[in-house]
């Protein structure tokens, strides 16, 4: 297909969804680079082999694969110009980013409960990583909750139809790969940490 044809419109929308791929692939070549830096760490003589990811990570997962199939529930609602159930699958895909981030957070807390911290005395290399990891993927989540706020407003302004809605697509395609990135996280932490 020929990128130049086709309305103004349709330019435009083409143009929003390349940025949001590159935008993407820069996420995925970072937390690569991040993930990578963690394995080769890991032969280090002070590394913490033996640690078990808390239990609240293991929540936030589920919530997060949740959140991905209501986000799917929203937009295919509103491909069939269902707008009440739009609106229920969008406000609870934000409920859920919230619940997952607080999950996140307890899952800090529970860490500290382990005696390790971020930075200082008690704190030591693995523990670093996971700290970063997971504070980048959370802000990560934070700005697809700050896109689905902006959907929110622009779905009840009845900005979008079942044939225009390119801004649902858009925050539906980054929340599905901040959701996506967080299940390869935290199998990469599991698993190899």
């Amino acid at each position: 297909m020929d990128l130049t044809q086709g309305t103004l419109e349709d330019k435009k929308g083409r143009a929003k969804k390349m940025m949001l791929w590159f935008g993407i692939l820069s996420l995925i070549m970072s937390f690569a680079g991040w993930t990578s830096a963690f394995v080769v760490s890991s032969t280090r003589p002070d590394w913490a082999s033996d640690f078990q990811l808390p239990q609240a990570f293991i929540i936030s997962t589920v919530v997060i694969i949740i959140s991905s199939i209501t986000m799917w529930l929203a937009k295919r609602s509103m491909a069939q110009s269902n707008r009440k159930m739009t609106t229920i699958y969008l406000l609870t895909t934000f409920g859920l980013g919230i619940v997952f981030i607080y999950n996140q957070f307890m899952g800090f807390q529970q860490i500290i409960e382990l005696g390790y911290n971020f930075t200082g005395p008690t704190s030591n290399v693995t523990m670093s990583y996971i700290y970063l990891i997971a504070l980048v993927h959370i802000l990560h989540v934070a700005v697809g909750l700050i896109c689905l706020l902006v959907v929110i407003y622009n779905h009840f302004k009845q900005k979008y139809t079942s044939s225009q809605m390119l801004g649902l697509e858009l925050a539906a395609t980054y929340w599905h790969f901040v959701d996506l990135l967080w299940v390869y996280l935290f199998l990469f932490l599991y698993f190899v940490g």
